[in-house]
């Protein structure tokens, strides 16, 4: 049951990452911030909810202040700003597609290796059949080869997303060992400030100023609060029970969530190859969820 319970916090985890990248392209477009100064803001925002709800809830009076507390936060913090910083960064040089295609196809690949290598044992049969899918799938969902600009540009754009991929799956990994004291929320919380604070000084740079208007502020609250700081404490909850593998799979939840969204509120039109590959990817999930990882098989 606990399983089950983590798996389902992953899964509600990538549908919420799925929306932010919605709000978060709407955002970056409608106030003309740079795609960097909207990953801070997502962080920064993310992070004082988070921080707001602790203190009405009394989770900062227990806080413990030690040295592997402190290793833990400042760790999530560099890595999630690591991952925002160079997947905005391969957004820029490629596409929204390639990146994000590149950026979390790359996510179960690094786990999956990560793990085997940790534990000893070649993955599954069933995992390496999911990861063949879910690349499959996210190629058919979001590959956009044309206007990607000049090659060398998109070489750099897709090392980048591939760095960002590393990043996302070093998050996954260290968090999957909890620290005494630090639960998912107070890991959400206070990775994200550590990781918009390390942002912040470049978003100063480009131009940090936010239009005072009421579907710009709107966004930016939604962006911080809904995929951001309940999604990544859905996270880092459904990572306490549930293999690193899965946890890798569930973001994969978030380009096939914005791909469905923005056909539905933008009519996008995926086209049958597209919806092909929502098909694949939802494939590829499905077998991960109903084959937890099991004792008996832990690289599975």
């Amino acid at each position: 049951m606990r399983t089950r319970t983590g798996s389902a916090s992953l899964i509600a985890a990538g549908v919420l990452w799925g929306t932010g990248g919605l709000a978060g392209s709407i955002l970056f477009t409608r106030a003309d911030l740079h795609p960097l100064v909207v990953a801070t803001y997502r962080l920064l925002l993310g992070g004082v909810f988070a921080v707001l709800f602790l203190s009405f809830t009394g989770g900062l009076r227990a806080m413990p202040r030690t040295a592997a507390v402190a290793r833990r936060v400042l760790v999530a913090g560099g890595l999630l700003a690591v991952f925002q910083a160079c997947y905005f960064a391969s957004v820029l040089l490629s596409s929204v597609s390639i990146a994000t295609m590149t950026t979390i196809g790359s996510v179960p690949v690094f786990v999956a290796v990560a793990s085997a290598v940790a534990e000893r044992r070649r993955p599954a049969t069933p995992t390496l059949a999911s990861v063949a899918a879910a690349l499959l799938g996210l190629v058919l969902l979001t590959w956009s080869p044309g206007g990607t600009g000049e090659r060398g540009e998109l070489v750099a754009g897709l090392a980048l997303a591939l760095v960002a991929g590393a990043g996302f799956a070093a998050l996954t990994m260290v968090n999957r060992r909890q620290v005494a004291g630090l639960d998912p929320l107070r890991t959400t919380a206070f990775g994200c400030l550590a990781g918009g604070l390390a942002l912040l000084p470049v978003a100063v740079w480009l131009g940090i100023g936010l239009p005072a208007r009421p579907d710009v502020v709107g966004l930016a609250i939604y962006l911080g609060a809904v995929p951001t700081a309940l999604a990544y404490a859905a996270y880092f909850r459904g990572l306490r029970d549930s293999h690193p593998v899965l946890a890798a799979f569930a973001a994969l939840l978030e380009p096939l969530t914005a791909a469905v969204l923005a056909a539905v509120l933008l009519d996008d039109q995926l086209g049958v190859v597209g919806w092909c590959g929502a098909a694949l990817l939802t494939g590829a999930i499905g077998v991960s969820y109903w084959r937890p990882a099991r004792r008996a098989d832990p690289a599975g």
